[in-house]
């Protein structure tokens, strides 16, 4: 029976309780590690690099409480008082005081014209007043004798010792002397008048400004011949310079009588002029033009300037936003994003840009409410603040890696 038992135990095999796992596990958590990091090696290493981009912050349109573009035009900047300074008679131009730019004040001298004729028409009539002065003084003088020979004749006369023919012959010489001191009084006069008439001829050859302004233009040169009227030949000049009143300044736009209900005197508008398209200037209604002109359909509207700036010049070419300011209880209108003209682009016939989001652009759709300059007002699908594409490769698409190349 020992010996049975003997046998049967060196048949039993010995294994362990539990046996050793440590070792492989980790042999598989390094497999794959080891995989993942040659996957991580080839993607970096096949990866598409990030393409160079420009970009700029969309800016927050400036609003003025609810209001919206109704109506886009343009027009012409124009001065309310200008004027071609000429003279009242005609004469050769002798001296011009002003310049191209120059700023004048109302009544300064801007030419003169030759006076020589004239001067000596007023010497003559001044001479001709002195001479009738004098004939004038001497008919007082006899006029005094001939009364008091009168006052004579009548004391002979009612004593009964002077004849009637001396009281007569008296009588008509004093009236006679007052008659002729009458008449040249009235000689008198006259040469005054005409001497009046002579210096006013003399002032007419000194040409003054009508206003203050600024000389926009120098037409005549010394020398030329200048006329208040257009002569024949072309060699006559009508004006010496134009004056702008540069307070006088406003905006004049032809507008569609299809559209003149959208305008209304008072209504706020924001001006562009094409010299300087990023500045908005604030600008308003004056009047709307009571007529029509029947050859181009329009309505003329007087658009004025809030406040004057010295970089507005007469004749600018000029757009113009008309507004429309909605109620108090309007609903409250989303911001709307200024971006540049370069960050819009066509896609399929839409109105899309790119917007870099964690290192890569996205395609957003927008909806663009007005394009004025060189900036683009979007009123959905863009926010105030978000990073926009303005330059970029022709094949860059949604979900690119971007990196940003800002100078």
């Amino acid at each position: 029976m020992s010996t049975e038992n003997s046998a049967l135990e060196q048949l039993r095999i010995d294994r362990p309780a539990t046996p050793p796992r440590a070792p492989r596990t980790a042999l598989i958590a390094l497999a794959i590690v080891i995989v993942l990091g040659g996957l991580a090696i080839g993607w970096w290493l096949n990866r598409a690099p990030a393409v160079a981009v420009r970009t700029v912050v969309a800016r927050a349109a400036a609003r003025n409480g609810n209001d919206r573009t109704v109506l886009n035009a343009s027009g012409y900047v124009t001065a309310r008082r200008a004027a071609t300074v000429s003279s009242k008679v005609t004469g050769k131009v002798i001296e011009v005081l002003v310049e191209e730019g120059m700023r004048v004040k109302e009544g300064q001298v801007v030419a003169r014209l030759d006076d020589t004729n004239t001067r000596a028409s007023l010497q003559l009539a001044q001479a001709q007043l002195a001479a009738a002065t004098s004939a004038q003084a001497e008919t007082r003088v006899r006029l005094v004798e001939a009364e008091q020979e009168l006052q004579r004749q009548t004391a002979l006369a009612e004593a009964k010792v002077a004849t009637p023919s001396d009281f007569d012959h008296a009588t008509a010489a004093a009236r006679a002397l007052r008659a002729r001191l009458e008449q040249q009084q009235a000689e008198v006069a006259v040469a005054e008048h005409t001497v009046a008439v002579w210096q006013q001829q003399l002032e007419d050859t000194v040409i003054r400004a009508p206003f203050d302004g600024i000389a926009t233009s120098k037409d005549a040169q010394p020398g030329e011949m200048i006329s208040p009227v257009s002569a024949g030949g072309g060699f006559t000049r009508t004006g010496v310079c134009t004056v702008v009143d540069m307070t006088s300044l406003e905006i004049e736009i032809d507008v569609s009588e299809s559209y003149i209900n959208r305008v209304e005197p008072g209504q706020p508008v924001e001006a562009t002029l094409d010299a300087y398209p990023d500045w908005g200037i604030p600008c308003h209604v004056i009047a709307i033009i009571p007529t029509a002109d029947r050859a181009k359909s329009t309505v003329r509207v007087r658009v004025g300037f809030d406040k004057l700036d010295p970089r507005i010049l007469p004749e600018m070419s000029v757009k113009v936003a008309f507004r429309e300011i909605a109620g108090p209880g309007a609903a409250a209108v989303a911001p709307t994003a200024l971006v540049p003209r370069a960050a819009v682009r066509q896609d399929a016939g839409r109105d899309v840009v790119l917007v870099v989001s964690d290192g890569r652009a996205r395609r957003r759709a927008v909806t663009v409410a007005s394009a004025g300059g060189t900036d683009v007002e979007i009123s959905a699908g863009l926010a105030p603040g978000e990073r926009v594409v303005i330059e970029a490769p022709a094949d860059l698409k949604d979900g690119d890696a971007v990196k940003e190349n800002n100078p």
